[in-house]
Order: C-alpha cells, then sequence, then structure tokens
C-alpha cells in the first residue's frame, strides 16, 4: 500500500471519529444503524467530506476563525486533523473547488495579497475558502447570501424541497420542514432531472413544492447561495409553515397528491415502503420501517432529520 493510500485511510477514521462525536453533540440517539468510517470512499471525497465538515460545522472546535462571510484562511484550513492526514496539497484543493459536483466550496484571494503576488507564489496562506452553504455556524446570511425578494422580482419560478416517505409523518406533525441542526431550510429551483446541481439527493422520494411568493409576502425571508441552493430561516421556531406548501407529491413513486395550496389531501399510502436513507440516520443507517412513516423507535430514529438534505 502507498504512503497515500495508509493517509487516506488514516483520513477517512479520523473523520468517522470527528462525525461520531459531532452527532453526539447534536443528541441524535439510536441503536444499531449503519455506520462506516469512509471505506473505499475516493481521495477527492475524503478531502470534500472534511472541508464540508470542517468549514460548516467545526471551524470553532478546531481554534478556525470564520468571517463576516463564512470565509477561512486556507493554510489553516489545511493544518486541520483531518485533512493533514491526507497530506493534502494546494492543488488538490483547488481541483476540488473546480470540480464537485454540486459547488460546495467557494474560494478567493486574500484581499491583502496581490494577484502578482499570488501568482507567483501560489502560497496556501494567500487565499481564503468556504463553505457556500449547509452551516450550522453561525453566520449572518445577509453576509454571504443573496436575498430574494419580491421588490427584487428574483423569486424562482419553482422551488422545491426533497424529503423521504420515512420523515414525512414528523414533518407534518412539526407543521412544516424544520431547520434542524443547521442555519437554513435547503431547496433546489428543481429535480436533478431537471437540471438542478444543488439543494436535493439524488434519492429522495418526495417532492415538496412551495409557494416562495406567499411565504414572501408573510414576511418569510429567502435567500441564494453561490452555487444556487435556495435557503430560508423559516418562520417562528424555524418552521416553513405546511401553509406554503403548493404541492406535494412522489417523485419516482406515486402516492398521489399528498398536500395541495396549504391544505392536506393524504397520507402515505398504506404499505409503501419506508427507509431511513443513506447517511440521515443516526449513524447513516439504511433501515427499513414499517407502513406510512413508522412509528415508536423508528420516529426517535428519524427524529430531527426531516429538514434538509445532504447537500
Amino acid at each position: 500500500m502507498s504512503a497515500i493510500e495508509d493517509d487516506g485511510s488514516n483520513a477517512a477514521a479520523h473523520i468517522a471519529v470527528e462525525e461520531k462525536l459531532a452527532d453526539g453533540k447534536r443528541k441524535q440517539r439510536g441503536g444499531r444503524g449503519g455506520g462506516g468510517g469512509g471505506g473505499g470512499q475516493s481521495r477527492e471525497v475524503l478531502v470534500s467530506k472534511a472541508l464540508s465538515r470542517l468549514l460548516r460545522h467545526q471551524a470553532a472546535n478546531a481554534g478556525i476563525q470564520l468571517d463576516a462571510e463564512g470565509f477561512a484562511p486556507l493554510d489553516e484550513v489545511m493544518k486541520w486533523g483531518p485533512l493533514r492526514s491526507l497530506n493534502i496539497t494546494f492543488a488538490e484543493i483547488k481541483d476540488v473547488v473546480a470540480s464537485n459536483e454540486k459547488q460546495r466550496f467557494t474560494m478567493k484571494l486574500n484581499p491583502s495579497i496581490s494577484v502578482e503576488e499570488a501568482s507567483s507564489t501560489q502560497e496556501p496562506s494567500h487565499y481564503l475558502i468556504r463553505a457556500n452553504q449547509g452551516h450550522s455556524i453561525k453566520i449572518e446570511s445577509s453576509a454571504h447570501l443573496e436575498p430574494i425578494t419580491l421588490k427584487a422580482g428574483n423569486v424562482p419560478p419553482k422551488v422545491v424541497h426533497g424529503t423521504y416517505f420515512a420523515f414525512w409523518p414528523a414533518i407534518e406533525e412539526t407543521g412544516g420542514l424544520k431547520v434542524m441542526g443547521r442555519n437554513h431550510i435547503h431547496c433546489s429551483t428543481g429535480t436533478p432531472e431537471e437540471g438542478a446541481v444543488s439543494g436535493m439527493r439524488k434519492d429522495a422520494e418526495l417532492i415538496v413544492e412551495i409557494d416562495v411568493e406567499k411565504s414572501l409576502q408573510e414576511g418569510i425571508q429567502w435567500w441564494r447561495s453561490d452555487n444556487g441552493v435556495l435557503l430560508t430561516e423559516g418562520g417562528e421556531g424555524g418552521v416553513l409553515s405546511t401553509r406554503f406548501f403548493k404541492k406535494v407529491t412522489g417523485r419516482k413513486v406515486d402516492v398521489g397528491v399528498l398536500w395541495e395550496d396549504g391544505e392536506r389531501l393524504a397520507g402515505l399510502p398504506e404499505g409503501i415502503k419506508v427507509r431511513i436513507p443513506s447517511g440521515k440516520g443516526p449513524r447513516g443507517g439504511g433501515r427499513r420501517g414499517g407502513r406510512g412513516g413508522g412509528r415508536g423507535r423508528g420516529r426517535e430514529d428519524v427524529r430531527g432529520q426531516e429538514g434538509n438534505p445532504s447537500v
């Protein structure tokens, strides 16, 4: 095994430990669940996951100060344990930023460095990097996101949120979509089949179309990230009310119309297969539940997961 491969295995284990600690801090409880330490993942995926975890959730714990726009000094980022374990290079960071299919990151020149100086040395300390969205770290939305307003006339014609059968009973019980552990509820301008790059997982089972104009009229704030994800803090308690559900339908499985124009029409059909999607259970479990979203322990497994996809 090469030194790089060995470092990759160590980094995968390091990332898995970081994820376990973060899960504990979020007080997610559950049983056996799935899990895994990143074995078999490509180096690019390991780098992307480590960057996401640091820049979205753990910068403060790592002693890294984000600026008002969520940017961190790249040289400090590269010294963080999981990335250092990978022996990461500046060139690899640039490649991940440029090639990430969901455009999760933005990198820019430190304003104190001239373009000439940066191009001649290519030092990581000359650059800043941020995650474009998905933060649990508190960052002022207006500092790094484009506001969507009726006055600006930039409301997208279609805004949807992707979720899962397993989470649907909790969404209805709560009265809407929740921000959960992040700063925002994540939405997109369409499904992956319609060309949306970010904002919805490819395995989402339910499509919630949202009446953004109505929500704006009622004082809900909306934003757009640099990678095109549509974001909202929701209303009271971080909930985007079911009043704004324009239409709720199945994505690949026909479940009929569950909600329309803020009114509940039906529940999930009896006998529909319910699963905890990969990466959304306590340890990434993929367990199957019963009918219509599960009960008892199954509800605990999905509690707190319904608001956001992994984007």
